[in-house]
């Protein structure tokens, strides 16, 4: 995870009570296949993507983590 979206994606997980479990893609040839050109990619349950590339907007992340907590569609 880059620089960037480190600290928001932390805020963000600490805020709704989520655990992160942050993967390298550029150490996985089918990761970043996958997801090369869309990183940083935010997975959540049954590697449904949560959010994807410019991760910017902590209260956005949060509302979707929320609503992964919650069982609440996005």
């Amino acid at each position: 995870m880059c620089d960037d979206a480190r600290p928001l994606v932390e805020w963000a997980a600490m805020k709704v009570g989520v655990v992160i479990d942050e993967i390298d893609v550029d150490d996985d040839d089918t990761l970043l296949s996958l997801y090369g050109m869309r990183i940083p990619v935010v997975l959540g349950p049954g590697d449904e993507v949560l959010a994807e590339g410019v991760i910017g907007d902590r209260r956005a992340l949060e509302r979707v983590l929320l609503g992964l907590e919650w069982g609440q569609p996005r």
